[in-house]
């Protein structure tokens, strides 16, 4: 079994891997799917009425001011969550490290959405987002996006393409092409901060 720490967390990712919590089996397993989601950076697909929110700033966006609160904004799910304290805790201390970052929106003083996930060389590997106001994951996820374009990155993973992602602009590539684009990604000396 593979110990769940902040160090074989880097060591997965540079291979194409990454761990979740699998509530029936009652642990923590690593993933390395045959179709890998990803993001294409300049394929980011803004919709006019999210245009228009970004553009009428109802949403601050701050990075890394509140990097645990929002990964327990992203457990906070009704069907449940693969985020657990123990993956709290390493990310936590990733973040800490410098590696692991988060992008919130705030409205009025109170966190009300956000992303977060793990920066090596130019690739990011996007975790997981929530909202707790229309528009507020989307508008941080576009920011997200600016942030690696501004930074020269030329990778954003998010693992699993779902219909909500698929709108947005992500698709599905093999994994071997995955890799590749990994590999080339990770030497590049790209920073998030």
């Amino acid at each position: 079994m593979i110990p769940f720490t902040p160090e074989t967390v880097v060591w997965a990712y540079s291979m194409g891997i990454f761990p979740m919590y699998v509530e029936e089996a009652k642990e923590i397993l690593w993933f390395r799917p045959e179709m890998r989601a990803i993001m294409p950076l300049d394929g980011f697909h803004v919709s006019r009425s999210l245009a228009k929110t970004i553009r009428k700033g109802r949403f601050e966006v701050r990075i890394n001011t509140a990097f645990e609160e929002v990964m327990r904004g992203c457990a906070d799910r009704p069907e449940g969550t693969w985020i657990t304290e123990d993956f709290i805790r390493v990310y936590t201390e990733l973040h800490r490290r410098g590696l692991a970052h988060s992008v919130e929106t705030w409205r009025e003083g109170r966190l009300v959405g956000g992303t977060y996930g793990v920066a090596l060389g130019g690739a990011f590997m996007a975790e997981s987002m929530f909202h707790r106001e229309t528009d507020a994951s989307k508008v941080a996820l576009a920011a997200l996006v600016h942030r690696l374009k501004e930074r020269n990155f030329v990778l954003l993973d998010v693992q699993y393409l779902t219909p909500h992602l698929q709108r947005l602009g992500a698709i599905e590539i093999p994994n071997k092409v995955y890799l590749a684009k990994l590999q080339k990604a990770l030497k590049l000396p790209c920073r998030f901060v």
